[in-house]
C-alpha cells in the first residue's frame, strides 16, 4: 500500500470518527433542551409562591353595590380576581370600561370575579347615590366597593387612577397595570390563571381563543394637560392664567383676560376657591381657555346651563360631544365628567363656555 493511499486511509477514518462525536454531542445537546423544556413546564406548574405578594384584603370600606360584605369575602375564595381601581369621572377610568365589563360577561362564570374598588377624587364622588348613577350607566354588574377613606388604595400601595390588579385563586396578585391599554396582555393573563385555576381544581372548561375587540381611544401626541380648579389640586401646576391667582377659600372677582395662553384657564366672574373646585357664586360666568386636543371633558357638579363656543363662534355639530343636547349647549345635572369636544383629529382652539347657574361647580378639564 503506497504513502497517498495509507495517507487517505488516516484521514477517512478521522472524518468519521469526528462525525460519530459530533452526532453524540448534538444528541447529547437535544436531550439537555429536551429536559431544560420539561424542567420550565414542570416550574411553570409549580409555582413559587414566595415570588409574588398576597392581594391585601378590603378595608375600609363604606358602602357595597352589587354585593354585600359576605357575598363578596365568598366570592373572592378560590377565584381569579381582577381589582379595578377606579373612580367614575375619571376619563381614563371610563375608556376602560367597556373592556372590563366585556370580561365580567365573557369570563365570570368560568370563575372570573372582577371587584371595582371605588376610590374617590372628588367629594361629590363619595356620594353612593352618584356612584350607583354611574354605575348603572355604563352597565356595571359586578361588586363595587367605596373606598372613600382610601385605606384599601394605601393597602394595594396604589398611586393612580385607573389601576388593575389580577390574583390567581389562591390570592397571589399575578398581573399589574397602570392607566388604559394593554387590554389584550391583560386578557391573555384572564386566561391563563383560568386555566390554571381549572387545572388545581379539575373543573372543565370550554376553550376560548378569541379576544375581546372593542376600538381603543388613540390620544393624540401633544395634547393640554388635565387642569385642575381647585387650589390644592393645582399645586405646583401654573394651570389658571387669571392674573387674580388662586385665593384658598375666597370669593374672587375674575376680569376678561387680556391675553389667553394655551393650556391655561380662565374663570371670568365671581367664584368661591376650594380645595378641589371653583364654585360660581352669581346666576353668570364664564369660563375661557386654549387647548389643544381631540377631546375635552369637564368635570361639574349642580345644575347649570352651559353654551360653548369656539373662537367666538358657536359650537357646530362637527367638533360637538356625546353630551352636547342642542346646538351648543350642555345641560349639566348630574355630578360626574361631561364630553364639549369630540373631533377626529387634534384641533386648537380658544374655547368659552358661558354659564348660567349659581352653584355650579368646576373641577377639571381633561383631555384627549
Amino acid at each position: 500500500m503506497n504513502k497517498e493511499i495509507k495517507t487517505g486511509l488516516v484521514f477517512g477514518i478521522m472524518i468519521v470518527i469526528g462525525l460519530a462525536v459530533l452526532g453524540t454531542i448534538f444528541v447529547s445537546l437535544d436531550e439537555s433542551d429536551s429536559i431544560n423544556q420539561n424542567m420550565g413546564i414542570n416550574l411553570f406548574l409549580k409555582l413559587d409562591e414566595s415570588e409574588f405578594k398576597k392581594a391585601p384584603n378590603l378595608v375600609g370600606i363604606e358602602h357595597y353595590l352589587n354585593t354585600t360584605p359576605e357575598e363578596l369575602t365568598k366570592e373572592i375564595e378560590k377565584s381569579v380576581v381582577l381589582y379595578d381601581i377606579w373612580t367614575y369621572s375619571c376619563i381614563n377610568c371610563i375608556r376602560t370600561l367597556p373592556y372590563i365589563t366585556s370580561w365580567d360577561e365573557k369570563y365570570s362564570d368560568q370563575g372570573l370575579l372582577i371587584v371595582g374598588i371605588h376610590s374617590p377624587e372628588f367629594e361629590f364622588e363619595k356620594n353612593p347615590e352618584n356612584v350607583k348613577i354611574a354605575i348603572e350607566k355604563y352597565n356595571i354588574n359586578y361588586p363595587v366597593v367605596l373606598d372613600n377613606d382610601m385605606k384599601t388604595w394605601k393597602a394595594f400601595e396604589n398611586n393612580y387612577w385607573p389601576r388593575k390588579y389580577i390574583a390567581d385563586h389562591e390570592g397571589n396578585i399575578r398581573y399589574d397595570h397602570i392607566g388604559e391599554g394593554g387590554y389584550q396582555e391583560t386578557e391573555k393573563i384572564i386566561q391563563q390563571l383560568l386555566d390554571e385555576r381549572a387545572n388545581a381544581f379539575g373543573v372543565k372548561t370550554s376553550p376560548i381563543i378569541s379576544l375581546v375587540s372593542i376600538e381603543e381611544f388613540e390620544h393624540t401626541l401633544f395634547r393640554t394637560p388635565e387642569l385642575y380648579f381647585g387650589y390644592k389640586f393645582a399645586q405646583n401646576r401654573n394651570q389658571l392664567g387669571s392674573q387674580e391667582g388662586f385665593q384658598p377659600s375666597r370669593t374672587v372677582t375674575y376680569t376678561e383676560p387680556t391675553n389667553i395662553e394655551l393650556n391655561k384657564f380662565y374663570p371670568i366672574g365671581n367664584w368661591k376657591n376650594h380645595e378641589d373646585g371653583m364654585e360660581l357664586t352669581t346666576l353668570n360666568g364664564s369660563i375661557k381657555l386654549s387647548f389643544n386636543a381631540k377631546e375635552v371633558n369637564i368635570v361639574t357638579e349642580n345644575n347649570a346651563q352651559l353654551e360653548i363656543f369656539l373662537d367666538g363662534v358657536p359650537l357646530t355639530e362637527k367638533y360637538s360631544g356625546t353630551d352636547i343636547v342642542s346646538g351648543n349647549q350642555l345641560i349639566v345635572s348630574d355630578p360626574g365628567m361631561y364630553n364639549i369636544i369630540n373631533s377626529d383629529t387634534s384641533i386648537s382652539h380658544i374655547m368659552e363656555i358661558q354659564i348660567k347657574g349659581k352653584g355650579f361647580q368646576a373641577f377639571t378639564f381633561t383631555f384627549g
